[in-house]
């Protein structure tokens, strides 16, 4: 384990900054309309450390079970459900219709579909043994591609109003938080990243292989389940919170490998979760107060996302 000013870890480093930047973003400039300001910023600050947790832990769980360092959940189709879904309620409902729905209601029946879909993939296709992972992989691929097409050709069937519905719902936005939804989806992450954190021991010793960890009495297939069964709350919950990211947790993860200083994961995990809230906000921050773009953040985190899996894919560094 390496340290940094006789710190244990990088990571301490980083939470040092995250409350710094957090501070700078909520005080900074708040002027007169401080009472309005502030609960806005807070809000959109609790949501912004929800999503980097959420997208965080999915990755690295996600990584260790695939053994694969260049893949992300949401290449499993997630990302293209959301999408399908919010093509279809306005499909149905019409514009006005969609935009009355209840939020919370709404909130809970993409999280509920995109669950209950990641579950039926998993356990279908992983009931032979944790050995079908490969597989697994590759259908939710081309899954993703046949709901992503599905939801083309609807929104092609659209008036140009409701298609101008679907093209906002479907682009990521960290400013169109719900202060309402955020007790709820902090619950359920915050549940879902104690379970990983509790299975970080047993994480270490999954990712020496299925073969070694069965011969050192650790029952893998379980441990592969209750991992993607975490992986799909997670992954639901950023995704119905604010919209598909693909490679946020990619960016996180390669730089947090080096920073944590260990192999293990429970230094992994902290480290990846405040790296991406880190870069959430100091990103939020900049875009906010200095270049006045507040949608352009995750469009940049992507883009930069498709570049770090082109460098490790040339790179190599798979497992």
């Amino acid at each position: 384990m390496t340290s940094v000013g006789r710190l244990p870890w990088p990571g301490l480093w980083l939470m040092l900054a995250l409350l710094m930047v957090g501070a700078v973003y909520l005080l900074a400039g708040l002027g007169p309309r401080a009472d309005v300001v502030l609960p806005l910023r807070a809000t959109r600050l609790a949501g912004m450390v929800v999503l980097g947790v959420a997208i965080a832990v999915a990755t690295v769980l996600f990584q260790t079970v695939s053994r694969n360092r260049i893949l992300t959940p949401q290449i499993m189709g997630v990302d293209a459900l959301y999408i399908l879904l919010q093509t279809g309620l306005v499909l149905v409902l019409g514009p006005v219709g969609f935009a009355t729905l209840p939020v919370a209601g709404k909130f809970t029946l993409e999280l509920v579909v995109m669950v209950l879909a990641a579950l039926a993939l998993f356990g279908t296709l992983l009931g032979r043994g944790s050995q079908d992972v490969a597989r697994m992989i590759l259908t939710g691929v081309i899954l993703g591609i046949l709901l992503r097409s599905l939801a083309n050709l609807i929104a092609r069937l659209m008036d140009p109003n409701a298609f101008a519905v679907v093209q906002a719902e479907s682009v990521v936005s960290l400013t169109r938080l719900d202060a309402g939804l955020l007790p709820f989806a902090a619950a359920v992450t915050g549940l879902a990243a104690g379970l990983a954190v509790w299975l970080a021991p047993r994480l270490d010793v999954a990712a020496l292989g299925r073969e070694t960890a069965v011969a050192l009495g650790l029952r893998h297939d379980g441990l592969v389940m209750l991992a993607l069964a975490l992986v799909a709350v997670l992954v639901a919950v950023a995704t119905a919170l604010v919209g598909p990211l693909t490679f946020l947790g990619l960016i996180v993860v390669a730089l947090a490998r080096p920073l944590a200083g260990s192999a293990r994961h429970l230094p992994l995990l902290i480290t990846a979760s405040v790296l991406a809230v880190l870069m959430l906000v100091a990103g939020q921050l900049v875009f906010e107060r200095v270049l006045r773009l507040q949608s352009a953040l995750p469009a940049v985190l992507e883009g930069a996302g498709g570049v770090a899996f082109l460098w490790l894919l040339l790179k190599g560094r798979i497992r």
